[in-house]
């Protein structure tokens, strides 16, 4: 019975919540980052433009939000008075680790496709919605990986200790 819960168990749940909290937000800040440099160089030649050039960096920091309600998620079934199996230590971690390195992937793919589309919309205004599009396309990314993180986070149950 006590190999199932051994006492490095919590380890891995922690583990998970750090991959969800500093991948995500890796991702988040890059494509924060560099739909930024694009913003601030479109905005020296088209300045009213400039409000509306800002939703590469809003969805950007929405990757930073899964991993955080996943992180949180993950903390809350960690309590030191409970027994914690290694089962769920593990699931934890899979779920930390998968909705990371989607928001990580998700944030490089919204940096790069908004810093060009930024660029692209000053010269040209009716780029506005294909940047849209390929930004939600992008954002997808990040969400299929919270989604997985969601329904592991269901499935780690520590009732075998």
């Amino acid at each position: 019975m006590a190999d199932y819960c051994p006492a490095y168990a919590p380890f891995f749940g922690f583990a998970g919540v750090c991959a969800a909290m500093v991948l995500s937000s890796a991702g988040a800040a890059y494509g924060t980052a560099k739909a930024g440099v694009g913003i601030a160089g479109m905005g020296t030649f088209r300045p009213e433009l400039i409000m509306k050039a800002l939703i590469p960096v809003v969805m950007a920091g929405i990757i930073a939000v899964y991993g955080l309600v996943t992180s949180v998620l993950i903390a809350g079934s960690l309590t030191p008075t409970d027994p914690y199996s290694l089962y769920a230590g593990m699931v934890h971690l899979g779920a930390g680790l998968s909705v990371g390195f989607t928001g990580l992937a998700a944030g490089y793919c919204i940096g790069i496709v908004g810093d060009s589309c930024v660029r692209a919309y000053s010269r040209q205004p009716r780029m506005f919605v294909t940047m849209v599009l390929v930004l939600i396309f992008a954002e997808v990314l990040g969400l299929y990986g919270l989604i997985v993180a969601l329904i592991l986070n269901t499935k780690a149950t520590s009732d075998g200790c």
